[in-house]
Order: structure tokens, then C-alpha cells, then sequence
């Protein structure tokens, strides 16, 4: 029991009782920093979403995540060192509600997640779809007096669009951007791209449109 005491008791005492004496100086320290708190607006990442899933959804809220620790880490915190991240795995088409407190919240270590807002979200998927939809250009301005189009060639005449099932369905064709035609005479070729005003839904390759406009005289018996 003496050798025991000799060798792990008092062997380098000067060394164990400065390093007991720094353990609890930076004990007293932490324990005497103030405390704060802060709000960060993030947002929110989903994670392992099934093939040939979309999220249909418009708007998506942000969370905003109130963090508590020591004020001197509270200080760096920044937007990109917080998120809420939702797994998707095994998730069907159809409307599902996942409680944000359940997921993971990634913070900096030391920190203390103290609420998620909203608690919750409710978020809508659908299968993916991709279809062809014919391109429809937006011809403008006044024609020149005694003209008329007389026909207008696109080229692709469709564009692939994909996006959630059930919207991608709803779409009747995709349009082009203004074309202006005022004062022409003539066969014109405008390059414009084609799109879809569902922000869900996008056009695969959005490579340009070529439009073709030909204007044919009007006979003088059919002007007024």
C-alpha cells in the first residue's frame, strides 16, 4: 500500500497539482462565462431522396433555430455552421409532416439547440415525369401596314419538360420569349428560348428556339 501511494500518489506531485490547479481554473472560467443565446434563419436540406421523386411543394420555409452556449462561441456562429436536415428515405408521393425537432440539427459543439420554428413542416411529393410539349411562340408588335403572318416554322417544334407528375400533365405547351415582328416584310429568323411558368417545372434542355416568322402580303380587295 506504501509503494502504491509512493508510486502513483505522490510520483511528480508538482506536476499533478499544477495540472489539477489549471483543470479547475479553466472549470471556474467556463463556468463563469456569460451565457447567450441567437436565433440563425437556415435552410432547410433534404437528404436521401428516393429516384424519381420530386418535391411539389411551392414554397419551402426556412427554420429558424435559436442556439444557447458560451458568448464567446455564440459570437462566431454563422448562417453556414447551422441546418435542419430531413431524411427522405422511403418517402411516398402524396403529402407528408416531419417534426423538425425529431431531425437532425447540425450546430457548433459547445452549443445548444434551444427551439426549431416551425416545429413542424408539411411538404408535398410526386413522381417525376418528362414529356414533350409543343413550343408556342409569343409573337408582338404591329404589323406592317397592308401585312399580315403568313405562317411561322420552330424549330424544335417541342421541348422536353420535367417536374411533379401531376403538373407536368397540366402543361399544354411551352412558350417562347416576346418576339417582336412590328414593321417586318419579310422571312425573319428569331432565336429565343422556350419555358414554362411553372416554377416546378423545368425544361430539360434549354437550348434556343429557332422562330421563323414569314409574312405574306394582304391582297388589296381583303385591307381596310
Amino acid at each position: 500500500m506504501r509503494d502504491f501511494f509512493r508510486h502513483y500518489v505522490l510520483h511528480n506531485l508538482g506536476l499533478k497539482l499544477i495540472s489539477l490547479a489549471l483543470a479547475v481554473g479553466l472549470w471556474l472560467a467556463v463556468a463563469r462565462e456569460p451565457v447567450a443565446e441567437v436565433a440563425v434563419d437556415v435552410p432547410i436540406e433534404f437528404r436521401n431522396i428516393p429516384e424519381n421523386l420530386e418535391i411539389s411543394s411551392e414554397n419551402i420555409p426556412r427554420a429558424q433555430i435559436r442556439l444557447r452556449g458560451p458568448e464567446r462561441i455564440v459570437h462566431r456562429v454563422r448562417a453556414s455552421d447551422v441546418y435542419a436536415a430531413v431524411n427522405l428515405s422511403g418517402v411516398k408521393p402524396g403529402e407528408r409532416t416531419f417534426d423538425l425537432a425529431a431531425q437532425q440539427i447540425h450546430q457548433p459543439t459547445g452549443l445548444e439547440v434551444v427551439q426549431v420554428v416551425p416545429g413542424e413542416i408539411r411538404v408535398a411529393f410526386d413522381t417525376r415525369l418528362t414529356r414533350q410539349v409543343p413550343v408556342q411562340p409569343r409573337v408582338i408588335g404591329a404589323f406592317a401596314e397592308g401585312y399580315k403572318i403568313g405562317q411561322i416554322v420552330v424549330d424544335p417544334s417541342t421541348v422536353a419538360i420535367s417536374g411533379p407528375k401531376t403538373r407536368v400533365e397540366a402543361v399544354e405547351a411551352a412558350t417562347t420569349d416576346p418576339i417582336d415582328v412590328s414593321g417586318t416584310i419579310d422571312r425573319t429568323t428569331f432565336v429565343r428560348h422556350a419555358y414554362v411558368s411553372d416554377p416546378l417545372i423545368q425544361v430539360t434542355r434549354p437550348d434556343p428556339v429557332r422562330i421563323t416568322v414569314i409574312m405574306d402580303k394582304v391582297p388589296a380587295a381583303g385591307r381596310r
